[in-house]
């Protein structure tokens, strides 16, 4: 009997079942899912079927050691103990990889080398030899995964992402990942779909991904038979007679696919795109794939896709959107025609849309049936499933538009409904409680309304300009309302949420007496955090306004946020206090509405880095209007994490830094993806460096399930300001923001807060 072994298979987040679906039919055992991994039991054939076939995993791993070490010492001393000989032949070479978070090895990179030196000094105290290391097309990939002080080796048996299929040449703009493309047709259902003799089509194709995933899918194809490149490969243990035999049967079952399709004489499979030069790449690839007889693939536009008279089958495409196309406005339009052309040329067919911006599924006009989380690399996606036909014909946008909704189309009759005199009887409660605290913190921008009942779920804002002139005029002159309507869920009745929404808006104006061309409506969904700074298309209003004393700049329609965090507005008042006579600094600044505090404190100097050039100019404005656009206030364009290795090497140092980084972010500009629950000890580490003596590290994140790194308290004096950094008008949501003091510990003595109370 095959003898049992432990694996791990990798997988993008959001496919997990698919794999372990998979799986079982592959014959893997005591099957567990672990996020973006399913760890299974199986025989080495059971791995090597997963590495051949399985359309949506991305690695398989080994299990060879797993072991406990207190500290770096031991670390190597456990690797040191491992039979390597028996899994690395050093005339081949060698990659390694160390990930996760152990208490004395906190840098991957360090990890690795310790890894390297580990295998390498055996192989060269048994043998004599050592391998040579190579990152691309290792004999044998070694992997070493730490949670807290529990270590875990493995031989990466994929070697490589096995979304490589083997088939692919030059990429078009922008390509989804093989592997996501396939949890993609897998999620709607196309295998049944094939078998049933649907056609296919992707009228916006790119460089054919969908088009020919879905064609060996059809055919039987094994996911990864082109590929000829597997970390197994070069593995001391690799059993080339099972693997040969199974890629035998693979291809003998593909072509026998492929045979068959050509007989039945089936119109195949189609592409089409505008440009005409991802067209040629794409039947180079599906060439190099093996399916060029049953695809085609046009030039044209998406308005004259048609379903060439095939009464069922799958329209699937990537729409571009957003970052992809760099034009909000673009990205609607686009949506908007695929909408019309579902409608109007494909008629009991299944539609199966990919967005990274849930609002522009919005823009089809067509119901989702069923929505997926999917995600591409680092982007979160959804993938909205249809079926085409009358009943999915709906206007599904916010107030019938598109974008922030200037001026709302307000029902008056509407105000005398039960449901709209509830919200309007709620909203006059919540601005009678908090009359006398306005008044006496002379705060003009605040919250009004959070989701305080749960069947009206909004968040309203309103912002006072500081020309309204209240003795003079109106109270309504001058204050505006900002709406942001959090996404319903997609089974809840598309007419119960206009009917609230309609409802809420008519209590809102009745309440407040705000009119309706000052009220911005937009819809609020979970989104990357720094996706909240993208550019909208749309009117804007740029007012200026006032808090604690100073004045800002803020933009109710351009951005999904307007340049003044409210949650915020208790941090700043800290650490105005705390900058008199020092340096501050201010990382991941946005409009630099903290430098402006800080400023205002009495601050000797201040340095606000930012990335975006468009951020630090609204910092200057910020600035000028309060007085400080002096030299000492200086603006920094860079990624934040790069400019503090050069600063720290420049040897510079500050009395307060503000430090308030993004959720999630991946722009084009920065180094890599950075992730705020993953990489925000790194960051730490790097803020403290530039730290005075005395001085204090201010960190916030409005990350919703940050939690801070057990390891930092270790290192640092750390206290949990959040609760005392949270405003009156937003303790209905204590997780707005957490925020923390960072100070270097103190020998001797009781610690104490440069920041009041």
């Amino acid at each position: 009997m095959a003898e049992l072994r432990q694996f791990l298979a990798s997988v993008p987040r959001g496919c997990g079942d698919l794999l372990a679906r998979e799986l079982a039919e592959f014959g893997a055992l005591d099957i567990r899912e672990r996020g973006n991994a399913v760890a299974f039991t199986g025989t080495l054939e059971v791995a090597y079927r997963t590495c051949l076939h399985s359309w949506v995993a991305a690695r398989v791993f080994l299990e060879i050691a797993r072991f406990e070490a207190a500290d770096d010492a031991a670390i190597y001393a456990a690797l040191r103990g491992l039979d390597w000989p028996a899994h690395v032949d050093p005339s081949l070479t060698l990659a390694c990889e160390w990930s996760g978070r152990h208490p004395a090895v906190t840098n991957t990179h360090y990890g690795t080398l310790r890894l390297k030196d580990a295998i390498c000094d055996t192989l060269r105290e048994r043998s004599g030899a050592r391998p040579d290391i190579a990152t691309e097309c290792p004999g044998v990939r070694i992997h070493a995964h730490a949670v807290g002080t529990k270590v875990t080796v493995s031989v990466d048996l994929a070697g490589e992402g096995l979304h490589r299929r083997g088939w692919r040449g030059e990429t078009g703009e922008a390509p989804l990942r093989e592997n996501v493309a396939a949890g993609i047709l897998l999620r709607a259902g196309w295998p049944a779909l094939a078998v049933g003799g649907a056609a296919f089509l992707d009228p916006m194709c790119g460089s054919g991904t969908l088009v020919i995933e879905a064609a060996r899918m059809a055919i039987g194809s094994a996911a990864n038979l082109r590929r000829r490149y597997f970390g197994f490969l070069g593995w001391r243990g690799h059993d080339a007679p099972l693997w040969a035999s199974l890629v035998a049967a693979a291809q003998s079952q593909a072509e026998t696919g492929l045979a068959q399709r050509l007989a039945a004489g089936a119109p195949p499979y189609r592409g089409r795109d505008l440009d005409a030069r991802l067209i040629r790449e794409a039947r180079v690839n599906a060439a190099h794939a093996g399916v060029a007889e049953i695809t085609r693939f046009d030039q044209g536009p998406l308005a004259e896709a048609r379903s060439e008279g095939a009464p069922r089958g799958l329209l699937c495409t990537n729409p571009p959107w957003g970052l992809r196309l760099g034009d909000t406005a673009a990205a609607r339009a686009v949506h908007a025609e695929l909408g019309a052309v579902l409608r109007g040329q494909f008629g009991g067919w299944q539609a199966a849309v990919l967005t990274g911006d849930p609002a522009l599924g919005l823009e089809l006009g067509l119901r989702a049936t069923r929505v997926h989380t999917i995600w591409n690399g680092a982007l979160e996606c959804r993938l909205l499933r249809i079926t085409i036909d009358e009943a999915a014909v709906r206007d599904l946008r916010p107030g019938g538009g598109s974008g922030p909704q200037l001026g709302p189309r307000i029902d008056p009759a509407l105000a005398a409904t039960p449901g709209a005199q509830m919200f309007a009887n709620r909203l006059r409660k919540n601005l009678k409680q908090r009359a006398a605290w306005l008044k006496r913190e002379g705060v003009s921008c605040h919250r009004i309304y959070d989701a305080d009942m749960p069947e009206y779920a909004f968040a309203i804002d309103l912002y006072t300009e500081e020309s309204a002139d209240t003795a003079t005029s109106s109270a309504a002159d001058g204050r505006w309302l900002v709406v942001q309507e959090y996404e319903a869920p997609y089974d809840i009745p598309e007419e119960s949420v206009r009917r609230r929404r309609s409802e809420a808006l008519a209590g809102l104006l009745e309440a407040t007496g705000v009119p309706a061309a000052r009220i911005r409506l937009r819809t609020r969904r979970r989104h990357k955090r720094g996706e909240q700074y993208a550019r909208r298309e749309g009117d804007a209003e740029q007012l200026v306004v006032r808090e604690g004393g100073l004045r800002f700049r803020v933009n109710l329609g351009d951005y999904l946020d307007t340049g003044l965090f409210l949650d915020h507005r208790l941090t700043r008042g800290r650490l105005r206090s705390a900058a008199k006579g020092g340096r501050f600094l201010n990382l991941f600044a946005y409009t630099g509405t903290a430098t402006v505090y800080a400023a205002a404190g009495g601050a000797r100097d201040t340095t606000t880095v930012d990335l975006s050039a468009t951020y630090l100019d609204w910092a200057r404005a910020n600035l000028a209007l309060n007085g400080f656009d002096a030299p000492q206030h200086r603006r920094v364009q860079a990624d934040v994490r790069e400019w503090l290795r050069a600063a720290r090497g420049q040897g510079e140092r500050y009395d307060l830094i503000f430090c308030d980084p993004p959720t999630f972010s991946n722009s084009k500009r920065m180094t890599g993806v950075f992730d705020i629950q993953r990489d925000h000890g790194v960051l730490i580490d790097d803020c403290m460096a530039l730290l005075a003596p005395g001085g204090l590290l201010v960190f916030s994140t409005n990350a919703q399930r940050f939690r801070l790194d057990p390891a930092l308290p270790q290192r640092y004096a750390v206290r949990d300001i959040s609760r005392e950094t949270l405003p009156v008008d937003y303790l209905r949501n204590g997780n707005i923001h957490a925020c923390f003091e960072i100070r270097e510990p103190v020998a001797a003595g009781p610690r104490s807060s440069a920041t009041p109370r």
